[in-house]
């Protein structure tokens, strides 16, 4: 019974989770180590008016439309960013915050005030998702796994967070060499004759198309959460770029699993009776896993150097 109730209620939403996790610290650490961070967070938030104006012409909640939507609206917050940045001679961080706080307060009015805010789409849907609601009502136990009939009625956002996270994944172990250079050395890897603006460009793109495809079903807050707090906690555990990104994505996991289950469980093992919010509570894990990474871990006062594309260490 125990194992038909995790299937039905808990699979897909931990599945979810952990894809959404995975999708989300793969681009980041390469943000993190470009100083971007902030592209997470400004297209997490963003992504809100695109979603509802897609609502509105298309009339219907549905994931074609919210993806153009969300799409449209992170292409634009990047182009509005380096419009801001050039023409006002700012710097990077304080043009995002202009653009994705201006957008998202803009999103949470169109939000108030259209016919969106009658469905499921408002503004707690916005900042925590619908984690907790994606079950999977065909899921009779383990054996549903291998049922045809049953695997249809899985929620369509599982189907959808592992397209795009294989197609993060194809796309960061395709382009490594290149990312890892224009990263750590855009000098030189003009000279090689990489195209380091167009892989710029195409980062931030994988990182918008992770953060939409993330928004709808576990919400903003985790996925700033993920691209932020993951890779920068990986950062203090090694000084290899390849290990940075496994230990980033072992704590994406271990954040979206373990939160999963304290949202759920930890209120009744403390004597409550009802559940936190798992977005929450995934976000408090992954802060918490970034805190005992800069206590305990091995390069928490910088003494082994910086993080290197080979791998060595350079003392500062």
């Amino acid at each position: 019974m125990m194992g038909a109730e995790f299937v039905m209620l808990s699979l897909a939403p931990l599945l979810i989770g952990a894809l959404a996790a995975i999708a989300c610290a793969l681009p980041g650490n390469f943000l993190l180590l470009r100083r971007q961070a902030l592209i997470g967070d400004a297209i997490s938030h963003v992504v809100l008016p695109g979603i509802v104006v897609a609502f509105l012409l298309s009339g219907r909640v549905a994931a074609v439309p919210m993806m153009l939507g969300a799409g449209a609206a992170a292409l634009v917050s990047v182009v509005l960013i380096e419009v801001i940045r050039r023409l006002g001679r700012i710097e990077p961080g304080a043009a995002m915050g202009v653009v994705f706080t201006a957008m998202f307060a803009g999103g949470v009015l169109l939000l108030e005030q259209s016919a969106a805010s009658g469905v499921h789409l408002d503004v707690q849907h916005a900042l925590y998702g619908n984690l907790e609601s994606l079950i999977w009502l065909d899921g009779y136990g383990w054996g549903a796994l291998l049922d045809p009939q049953a695997l249809r009625g899985l929620p369509p956002e599982l189907m959808r967070m592992g397209v795009v996270t294989l197609a993060v994944a194809l796309f960061t172990g395709l382009l490594w060499r290149a990312l890892v250079i224009s990263t750590f050395d855009e000098g030189f890897a003009r000279t090689l004759g990489l195209p380091v603006r167009v892989l710029s460009l195409a980062l931030v793109a994988v990182a918008a198309m992770a953060a939409v495809a993330a928004f709808d079903a576990v919400g903003s807050i985790i996925v700033i959460a993920m691209f932020i707090c993951p890779p920068a906690a990986a950062r203090l555990m090694t000084d290899r770029m390849g290990g940075q990104v496994a230990w980033s994505l072992g704590f994406a996991v271990i954040s979206a699993v373990l939160g999963y289950v304290l949202a759920g469980y930890g209120p009744l093992w403390l004597g409550y009776r009802s559940a936190v919010s798992a977005a929450g509570m995934i976000a408090t894990v992954t802060g918490v896993l970034l805190a005992l990474a800069a206590v305990f871990g091995p390069r928490r006062r910088g003494a082994a150097g910086t993080v290197t594309a080979q791998g060595s260490s350079v003392t500062r």
